[in-house]
């Protein structure tokens, strides 16, 4: 495959993307390790080749500090940054669950996890924070204050509802498990997700990127198309990962898209990792020679189960 082909139709990085979200994309897709140490320089010239301006990558490496997703050694000039190791632990499960989503189906038993709570008109503040925090825990709405979600662990929701509702003056909220007497009717859980529109959503998907799938297929991806292919290809797989809801299988309509989807992501999502790393690699060793050292890449294990495999540079074992 020729790593320095070019003008191949593959899909590119939205206009304006957020540095912040794309340099921790890269980051967590292509080191793993806490040792490895980055000068600003390599960043600004890693972001450059997604089309980010040096002061927005600058921007984007201050604010990940201050977020604690990056550390910085003091006294050197250009700044030296290293990911912390409880990022490096957080990306290790964020592409473990990235490249194992959809994999096995999940197998419903007819418990529903069930949030219910109660708030005075006062506090509309923590009202808004627990919507948000519901909705990033996974569930729905299925009636006024009444969500509901397929998974079967309470205590992430009950944490968050203790954190932000036990200091309410007036405020109720319980956590149960509850069972349906027609789950799969037009009233019964599965009618409270837009299941139409994430088919579509599926669909679009693979149609979307069939063209850059015949190109990695036919050879003609360079290592530049990949590393931008690729990273773009991860953040459109990663919002199914975040808003697919993952019904058994019985509440899903036939066809179901997904498995499409995730095939096409999987082969091209691998095939295009050694050229990705190649191309990180050679933008890297300027500005930091160590680069081919500790740069990897992630791909999906064979066993869905198991943590994700590594490829050349400081590896995953």
């Amino acid at each position: 495959m020729d790593a320095q082909a070019g003008d191949v139709d593959v899909p590119r990085v939205q206009s304006g993307p957020n540095p912040q979200h794309l340099l921790s994309t890269v980051l967590g897709e292509y080191l793993d390790s806490s040792g490895a140490e980055l000068p600003a320089t390599t960043v600004v010239a890693v972001l450059a080749e997604f089309g980010v301006t040096p002061a927005s990558a600058r921007a984007a490496l201050s604010r990940l500090t201050r977020r604690g997703i990056l550390a910085v050694r003091g006294g050197t000039r250009p700044p030296v940054y290293s990911v912390t190791p409880q990022t490096i632990a957080r990306h290790r499960s964020t592409m473990h669950r990235l490249l194992a989503f959809g994999a096995v189906p999940r197998q419903g038993d007819g418990s529903w996890l069930t949030v219910s709570y109660s708030l005075p008109e006062s506090g509309q503040a923590q009202r808004h924070a627990v919507r948000k925090s519901l909705g990033e825990l996974g569930f729905v709405r299925l009636y006024d204050s009444l969500w509901i979600s397929p998974d079967a662990d309470p205590e992430p929701v009950r944490s968050m509802l203790s954190g932000v509702l036990d200091a309410v003056p007036g405020a109720r909220w319980s956590v149960l498990h509850v069972r349906f007497d027609d789950e799969a009717g037009p009233h019964g859980p599965g009618a409270a997700y837009d299941l139409t529109g994430l088919a579509s959503d599926y669909r679009r998907f693979v149609d979307g990127h069939a063209a850059l799938r015949a190109a990695t297929r036919a050879g003609r991806v360079g290592a530049a198309e990949a590393l931008v292919a690729r990273t773009t290809l991860m953040d459109d797989w990663r919002r199914f990962a975040l808003t697919d809801p993952d019904l058994p299988a019985h509440l899903l309509p036939d066809p179901w898209p997904r498995q499409d989807a995730r095939e096409l992501f999987l082969e091209v999502h691998t095939e295009l990792g050694p050229l990705a790393q190649e191309r990180l690699v050679e933008v890297m060793q300027p500005t930091w020679p160590d680069a081919g050292s500790w740069v990897t890449y992630f791909v999906a294990a064979d066993d869905p189960a198991a943590p994700p495999r590594g490829g050349r540079g400081s590896g995953i074992v």
